[in-house]
């Protein structure tokens, strides 16, 4: 070999090195809702994601991370398009959104048939899980059936109601909480004698309030989240009937709201994988961090978020930043127990966490945790054929 020939052997050697120490940013889409009755969740989420990244040194496997945000609008009619455009024309190489149910379901749809990685950060839609099932999609949230199972047991064992109205936006996540609840409530012996639901976002809940007054049943199960579950919870006060029918729901109900209703949300119970007063060395390390980091009280959607990115970690480590592998990359977070702030959870062959479900008393301006409603909840998953 020439000496000519060998050194330019030799620099390109170095390039080829250079390149691979120096890989490219990995391009992250936040597909959430930045405008609407959801933006304070789609900013928590978003808040607790880069706070994870943040903690690793704004890296995870290697890799620097670039941002691609979509306000989605949670409107399904755009999701879509929306989708696309992150998959199309920016390349990304991870989406992670979003809230809205019926939103993530076409995003789910999109990642589905391009085999891009979606990390879902809220929307507790069944079938993400479920028929949707996928090796690229993952959760790190909840299913709808989880908490509201969870309280529909409450609700008949530990309350002794036996009949239940329901209420909720007319929705995919709406129609599956309720269905949740009821798989819980008359497993143990109650019955939901009628289901009440409402157009989303539409707040006008006073016929309906009016109907369950009549109707006079032991409960009421409410599922709303954001504005629309101010608005609800309150107005259910504003009538009186928080003093003879108690209302319960999932922790959407009273997480996040717990300022703007006031007076009217104290006493309520409610169910979710997360609470205040875990009073653990993880939580409590985490809810400094994150109120240092924006001046503010982490909730459930911060510390989805950054479960969310604790997920892309784990299997970013694993494939050494290369997320092309992505076979290696789910393995990785399925055999793995996520160190949350909610407490530990594994991710079931359907890659739906496997948690814990607290219930929940509104205590002031808090979800105070009162026991653990179910051990280790898995969801049915029904309809996955991974």
């Amino acid at each position: 070999m020439t000496p000519r020939i060998a050194l330019a052997a030799l620099t390109l050697a170095c390039l080829a090195t250079l390149g691979h120490a120096q890989q490219a940013k990995l391009k992250v889409g936040l597909m959430l809702p930045y405008s609407g009755t959801y933006t304070a969740l789609g900013v928590a989420i978003e808040n607790g994601f880069k706070l994870r990244i943040e903690e690793q040194g704004g890296k995870l496997g290697g890799r620097e991370i670039e941002y691609v945000k979509v306000d989605d609008e949670s409107d399904p009619s755009k999701a879509t398009d929306n989708v696309n455009k992150l998959i199309k024309r920016d390349n990304v190489d991870v989406i992670v959104g979003t809230v809205h149910s019926g939103v993530a379901m076409a995003m789910a749809k999109a990642a589905k048939e391009s085999g891009t990685i979606l990390i879902v950060p809220n929307a507790g839609a069944d079938a993400v899980t479920g028929p949707m099932c996928a090796p690229n999609i993952f959760r790190s949230s909840f299913s709808n059936w989880q908490p509201a199972y969870a309280m529909g047991e409450v609700a008949a064992k530990q309350e002794k109601k036996k009949k239940a109205i329901t209420i909720t936006w007319k929705y995919a996540a709406g129609n599956e909480s309720v269905n949740g609840f009821k798989d819980g409530f008359e497993k143990n012996g109650g019955q939901v004698t009628k289901q009440l639901n409402v157009p989303f976002p539409n707040v006008e809940f006073q016929a309906l309030l009016t109907e369950i007054a009549a109707a006079k049943p032991d409960a009421v199960y409410a599922f709303f989240a954001g504005g629309g579950a101010v608005k609800f919870v309150k107005d259910y006060a504003a009538a009186g009937l928080n003093k003879t029918i108690p209302l319960y729901g999932p922790g959407f109900l009273t997480d996040g709201t717990l300022d703007a209703q006031g007076e009217a949300a104290q006493g309520m119970l409610t169910t979710l994988h997360y609470a205040d007063g875990l009073n653990t060395p993880r939580d409590t390390s985490f809810r400094t961090a994150y109120a240092k980091a924006f001046k503010l009280q982490p909730d459930v959607y911060a510390v989805q978020g950054y479960d969310a990115a604790q997920m892309l970690g784990i299997g970013l480590a694993a494939v050494k930043g290369d997320i092309t592998k992505k076979a290696e990359f789910a393995a990785a977070i399925e055999k793995t127990k996520i160190d949350s702030p909610r407490g530990s959870f594994s991710i079931s062959k359907s890659h739906n966490p496997v948690q814990d479900i607290y219930l929940r008393k509104v205590d002031g301006k808090e979800n105070k945790m009162i026991s653990i409603a179910s051990k280790s909840l898995a969801d049915p998953a029904r309809g996955c054929k991974m």
